[in-house]
């Protein structure tokens, strides 16, 4: 059994949400902010990382 990657996303917002990104196969949908100090956030849902542009590059 091979288990998938999380998913890597960016964003221009230190805020963000998720949803899973499919629909009704998703989940709830959850805000969350990104920390300046690290640049990213991961959803505690599906573990999709989600970086701030700002970030790009430096953290994957």
């Amino acid at each position: 059994m091979v288990t998938k990657a999380p998913e890597i996303r960016y964003a221009d917002s230190w805020r963000v949400s998720c949803d899973g990104g499919e629909g009704a196969l998703g989940h709830p949908r959850v805000w969350l902010s990104i920390p300046h100090e690290t640049g990213f956030v991961e959803c505690p849902y599906c573990d999709a990382k989600i970086i701030h542009e700002e970030f790009r590059g430096k953290v994957e």
